[in-house]
Formats: structure tokens, C-alpha cells, sequence
């Protein structure tokens, strides 16, 4: 099967994502947990989530995958915001008990002048706090581009972040086709080469969901600017590659391009019809 959907608004209610995944030749999707750049948080109602759950089922979804907001800074030395940060994930996790085989994916952070190190540390010090064992989502560190004083721009420091939380089952990874092209490795040119090498540090058991985007700046650049499918300076043909490759093939594909609804149908139909 391929799962393939885009990033929707939660606004219109959790069924209500359903059903535009639906119109627009998805089956599955990623949300904002709670205000991307903000911090206010609505609790969903369960009836909605319900609702959720049975068009899931109904239409051979995949589970859909909900994203940490951009305010969560789990590698930070201050502590009033690792404090928000661990706080806000914990909550996050305990509403995704109510959708079965939930995905929740998050930036590992910045360490802000504090060094990689000491960043790792926070990070996996947040994790091994929030995750408990009997939880029901599966806790996805993201693949990043390496800008700035951001943690995961290399596959091994997202091992060094797992190696350090007791409760490993309860962690994967989601990896970002931007991302990892902005941080240096050739999706285009070598992408076997790559995912031996994410397999031999990380582990591909771990890889959990891929986030398809194609990039506006040439591989090594360390900029983390999205671009459309076929606009960027990743070969549409590559991503295409990315989505047949063996290895990956059984993952949900989300789409985190610049597009509103019908760009990202557009999108959909394009890769529906370069499976076969």
C-alpha cells in the first residue's frame, strides 16, 4: 500500500481532516498538535476524535502523524522553556491514547550556544521523562538540516539522543527529504548510500514516516527552505525514487510542500501516478 497525505489544518475538527485527506486522494495526514508558533492548546473533543477513528478504519489510513509545535525547544539550557516543552509533549501524548497507532513527531531543538553535547543531553533527559511504558504513540525524532545550533542535522546525533533514553521501543524516527538534502546527504545521487548509512548508525526498524518535500537550496547548503515537488533543486525523479525504494516503500509519505488543498491534490495524484 502506499500511504501518501499532507500537513492539514486542525481547525475544522479531527474528522474534518479525514475527510479533506479523503477529497484530495490522501489516506493519511499530519496536524498541528496545538498553535504552531503559539502556545494555546484545545483539548479535542472525544466524539470528534471518534469520528476520526472510525473514517481511519473505514478508509485503510494510515495512522495519521501529529507534529510538535515550532515553540517546543527540548535541547534548550533555559528552563522555563524546556520546562513548557516537556510539559506541552507530555499532554500532547496523553490525548493521542484515543487513535490507535498514533505517530508523534518533534523537532529535537536547538542548543543555542550550550554545544551539540549538551544539547543531545536535554533532549534525551526531556524524552526519557515524557515516554512511559504503556503509552500508545510512538515518539518520532525528526531528521533536520543542521542550520544554525539545531541537534539532528547528522544521523548520529539522533542515535546519541536514543542511546541515552532507557525506553527505546517508544522512539523512531521521521525523515525529512529537505532536511536530510540541506544537511548533506544525496538523496538524489546516492540514495542507497544514504539509507545504508542511516541503517548502519540509527537502524532502519526505526524509521517511521518520511516527510516529502523537495528543497530550494543544492544538497550541503544548511538552509531548511521547503519547495514544491517538482520546483526544487532535488530532481523530481529522485523523490520519486525516495518513495519506490524498497526500504521505504510501506512508510506514510507526507507532504509538507508549499501548497494549500488542491497544490497538495495536485501533488497526490502526481505521485499516485509515478507508482505505477
Amino acid at each position: 500500500m502506499f500511504y501518501i497525505g499532507c500537513h492539514l489544518s486542525v481547525s475544522g475538527g479531527y474528522e474534518a481532516m479525514g475527510k479533506t485527506a479523503l477529497s484530495i486522494g490522501a489516506n493519511t495526514f499530519q496536524y498541528f498538535t496545538r498553535n504552531p508558533r503559539g502556545r494555546g492548546f484545545k483539548r479535542p473533543d472525544n466524539d470528534d476524535v471518534a469520528a476520526l477513528n472510525d473514517l481511519i478504519s473505514k478508509n485503510g489510513f494510515a495512522p495519521p502523524l501529529a507534529h510538535a509545535p515550532y515553540t517546543f525547544n527540548p535541547a534548550s539550557a533555559d528552563e522555563r522553556i524546556w520546562n513548557y516543552s516537556r510539559d506541552s509533549m507530555r499532554e500532547d501524548i496523553e490525548v493521542l491514547e484515543d487513535i490507535p497507532g498514533a505517530l508523534y513527531n518533534f523537532h529535537p531543538g536547538c542548543h543555542v550556544g550550550i554545544g551539540a553535547e549538551a544539547g543531545i543531553e536535554n533532549t534525551a533527559r526531556l524524552l526519557s521523562e515524557v515516554i512511559t511504558p504503556g503509552q500508545n504513540a510512538r515518539v518520532l525524532i525528526e531528521t533536520m538540516a543542521g542550520k544554525g545550533s539545531e541537534v539532528g542535522g547528522r544521523f548520529e546525533e539522533l542515535r546519541a539522543i536514543i542511546d541515552r533514553v532507557e525506553l527505546t521501543e517508544h522512539i523512531g524516527v521521521c525523515l525529512d527529504t529537505c532536511h536530510i538534502w540541506d544537511a548533506g546527504y544525496d538523496i538524489a545521487g546516492d540514495l542507497d548510500g544514504v539509507l545504508s548509512e542511516f541503517d548502519r548508525v540509527i537502524g532502519l526498524k526505526r524509521l517511521c514516516a518520511v516527510h516529502l518535500n523537495n528543497s530550494l537550496n543544492p544538497c550541503g547548503s544548511h538552509k531548511d527552505r521547503h519547495a514544491k515537488l517538482l520546483d526544487g533543486c532535488i530532481p523530481p525523479e529522485a523523490l520519486v525514487r525516495v518513495t519506490r525504494h524498497p526500504a521505504l516503500a510501506e512508510l506514510p509519505f507526507i507532504l509538507e510542500t508549499p501548497n494549500d488543498d488542491a497544490g497538495y491534490a495536485q501533488e497526490i495524484a502526481w505521485l499516485r501516478a509515478a507508482q505505477k
